[in-house]
């Protein structure tokens, strides 16, 4: 079963076929998500290689049963959790062992299980791991039965609540790999690769590989070192001998150069690969395979965050780990599909809050070129919620931070480390302390990229000063909410001091803009946040004029489950607050024009500080004839125009000193309204919002042309219902069906309303301002694929295409 069922890679020779060159591989690496069976609630004696899983559910992972359950105005997740469900699972596997595994060392490794897992093979423990964020390996070796099925379990306990202020979701939502290998072995993310010298035609890596030995005797080796450019074209090659003592592990340090390197960056994410071979006279013992990217990171107060010796400002985001409506499962499209976002956003940059993202994730910043500030927590020893990190912060930080450090390190999309956010401790002295421990350890696994936080003051009747011995422990300072207030006066008490704006209200950007371009010292900005996002409920929610603006932890928020002060929706729809960050840091876009969806009785929305009044780039407002809109341009020329059915509206300035953005009040009339860009007395753009008539059919846009087979694959579809020109109808509220035939199955529906109860799971669901999004799933084998959306008194729309390797 194992061999028919699961992928199997060979770490180094997976990378050489790609480019027609065949090698010699001793180690085996599985994809192991295929094939589990998944019980909801406890299970005694589930761990036993023997126990009765007939009624249990067949499925693959990335699993999250969360998701999947209804929302609960009870849940003791409440507000934090977004109102899910959580409890115990298990899951069980059964597979086969090979025979030719004798002698070697079996471990399964899993990125993410959330949380409280317990791992069982042949109903024998052999391994525990509480976080949920952070990665663990577990060795199969001793109990398996070789050439006969073995069965692992696993159980997961997230039923104590709440463990964190945002979804976490609940179940193995992240990918597991089998690993079979020599007992003299490249130790589990062995390889580290850093460019310690970059010029234009050469590079000098210093490469250090962790080598491990679990048997009897001393060993002495030889480790070759070869270094493949994206073409698959050794670039570079060194071997060294190494000796490793019984039962230890040692490290050997040797420098590689590269002729006419490619560095990486956002703008050219170009990867190399690291390959390590071990050998013992002609014995192949093992090869290991990583990518990295050849690139130097430098920090000052003088010169700022420097990459590849040129200054960058972080245009950032932050996003929570979830992947929108598939809940917190971390499917490589998933992930991919939302650093595609980010990119398409303008954003360079993406703060993991709070905490370590999924493989997968990087593994995109990576390949797609988007750089990374790396969080592990989100507290530390004092809580925040009931049952969140502080739980194991004593017994468990020093081994969560190494495996977090070892396992993202090589990454070049990885540029800052951030080891908390908004910490109570934060300006007692225990607080300092363990800012220090903290960036001490991490500097100690990695003294390449520098260390920072998230901070938010000093709290009730606290002054600002007294988080200058934490910041102190830092390399660059993170305010949450603080840059514009204490920016001036820090620099001039503290001028060596590195800031970045790590939080930021989504009203702040042209402001934070404008000081980092001023400041070399301060090094980015990062709004609060990138997208929509699960759990936090009601955080971004506006308020009728007569109602209190809550904050969200004010209140009881039913039925809000998630966020909405994201510059993008939870589906993927760019709001129109993304349009004016991107045109502020003047990222491409010149020109782009909404209208503030009015109150009913006229007056001004209530909002918070994470709250805009909601705005849409629609002239379709029936029934509002002869209204005054508030219509908002966003333009990076000099003026504008705006005109309503060919006639002009006036002009205004939207240049620097008027923060690139103009208001026109406008009476309602149908029809077109148009924004035209101008500079000097030319006409630069237009942009165009078209009244739309009544919904008569619906339209189905891919986000790919193609799916692969194998299970893992994700195809994305906006649905969207439009009038008879085609024009998008953004009052459009019907009742969607689904239905997926062939080669695929449908994972999730869902839209943008974070108040809506309806599931995410199923074949039905309403629109919400005319759309909703499908997620499609590939299957195991190829094939056509056929998808059909209907509505009532629609005309359906359809969509065929085929599953297919290439």
């Amino acid at each position: 079963m194992l061999h028919s069922k699961l992928l199997r890679l060979r770490l180094a020779a997976a990378f050489f076929l790609l480019v027609g060159v065949t090698i010699a591989s001793a180690r085996e690496r599985y994809a192991w998500d295929a094939q589990w069976k998944f019980h909801l609630g406890d299970a005694p004696g589930a761990a036993a290689a023997d126990f009765d899983d007939a009624a249990w559910r067949k499925l693959d992972l990335p699993h999250d049963w969360s998701i999947a359950l209804p929302l609960d105005k009870d849940a003791p997740s409440a507000g934090h959790g977004g109102f899910f469900q959580n409890g115990i699972g298990w899951y069980r596997k059964t597979f086969r062992a090979a025979k030719s595994w004798r002698g070697q060392l079996v471990t399964l490794e899993f990125d993410g299980v959330m949380m409280n897992a317990e791992v069982f093979v042949n109903g024998v423990a052999v391994g525990k791991h509480a976080h949920g964020f952070t990665p663990f390996t577990v060795d199969l070796t001793p109990h398996l039965k070789l050439a006969a099925e073995n069965v692992v379990a696993v159980r997961v306990d997230h039923s104590a609540q709440p463990t964190a202020r945002f979804y976490t979701g609940a179940g193995i939502y992240r990918h597991v790999t089998l690993h079979v290998s020599a007992p003299v072995r490249v130790a589990a993310d062995g390889v580290l690769a850093v460019t310690s010298a970059l010029s234009s035609t050469e590079a000098t890596l210093a490469v250090e590989t962790t080598l491990a030995n679990a048997t009897a005797a001393e060993r002495k080796i030889s480790a070759e070192i070869s270094i493949f450019d994206v073409a698959g074209k050794r670039v570079a090659q060194v071997k060294t001998p190494a000796t490793v003592a019984s039962g230890t592990e040692s490290r050997v340090s040797t420098t590689v150069k590269v002729a006419q390197p490619q560095p990486w960056s956002p703008a050219t994410p170009t990867l190399y690969r690291a390959v390590v071979r071990l050998t013992d006279g002609n014995e192949l013992l093992d090869d290991y395979s990583t990518l990295f990217g050849i690139r130097t990171l430098r920090w000052s107060a003088e010169r700022g965050l420097e990459l590849n010796g040129a200054p960058i400002k972080l245009n950032g985001g932050n996003v929570h780990h979830d992947t929108g409506i598939l809940g917190a499962a971390a499917f490589d499209r998933a992930e991919e599909r939302k650093v595609e976002l980010l990119k398409a956003e303008g954003f360079n940059a993406v703060r993991t809050a709070h905490n370590p993202p999924s493989r997968a994730f990087l593994d995109a910043c990576d390949r797609l070129g988007l750089l990374v500030m790396d969080e592990i927590f989100d507290g530390w020893a004092k809580a925040k919620t009931k049952h969140d990190y502080h739980e194991l912060f004593v017994a468990e930080w020093s081994r969560d931070v190494e495996a977090w450090v070892k396992r993202d390190r090589n990454h070049p999309s990885v540029a800052i480390w951030s080891i908390g956010n908004e910490m109570f401790e934060r300006t007692s002295a225990e607080g300092q302390r363990i800012a220090r421990e903290l960036a001490d350890r991490v500097r100690t696994l990695d003294p390449t990229r520098p260390v920072s936080a998230g901070v938010n003051g000093a709290g009730k009747g606290g002054k600002w000063e007294q988080l200058d011995p934490l910041f102190a422990s830092l390399d660059i300072a993170g305010y949450n909410y603080e840059l514009a207030a204490q920016h001036t006066n820090d620099h001039a008490r503290l001028p060596n001091r590195i800031m970045m704006a790590t939080e930021s209200y989504q009203t702040e950007v042209f402001a934070n803009w404008t000081i980092a371009q001023a400041q070399p010292h301060v090094v980015g900005d990062f709004v609060w946040s990138a997208l929509d996002y699960l759990g936090e409920a009601g955080i971004g929610r506006v308020y009728l004029p007569d109602e209190p603006a809550l904050k969200h932890w004010e209140g009881n928020m039913w039925p809000w489950h998630g966020a909405a002060c994201g510059d993008v929706d939870l589906i993927g729809g760019r709001k129109p607050i993304s349009h004016y960050r991107n045109i502020v840091w003047d990222r491409g876009e010149k020109l782009y024009a909404a209208v503030i969806a009015p109150t009913p009785d006229g007056r001004p929305w209530n909002v918070t500080p994470w709250s805009l009044p909601p705005t849409l780039p629609s002239w379709t407002w029936p029934g509002g004839e002869g209204r005054a809109l508030s219509v908002e341009v966003y333009s990076r020329h000099e003026r504008v125009r705006l005109e309503l059915n060919g006639r002009s509206l006036g002009e205004r300035p939207t240049d620097r000193a008027h923060e690139f953005r103009a208001v026109f009040n406008v009476p309602y009339a149908p029809g077109e309204l148009v924004a035209i860009g101008l500079d000097g007395d030319g006409e630069a753009e237009r942009f165009t919002l078209r009244t739309a008539g009544k919904p008569v059919e619906l339209r189905v846009t891919p986000d790919r042309t193609r799916l692969r087979p194998g299970g893992q694959d994700l195809l994305y579809l906006t649905i969207e219902a439009v009038d008879a020109n085609g024009v998008w109808v953004p009052n459009a509220d019907q009742l969607v069906t689904v239905e997926v035939s062939g080669a695929a199955t449908l994972l999730a529906l869902g839209n943008a309303d974070l108040t809506s109860k309806e599931p995410y799971l199923g074949p039905k669901r309403s629109l919400f301002q005319g759309r909703a999004l499908a997620v499609v799933r590939s299957r195991e084998k190829g094939g056509e694929v056929a998808v059909r959306v209907s509505a009532p008194k629609l005309k359906p729309a359809t969509l065929n295409l085929r599953a297919a390797a290439r």
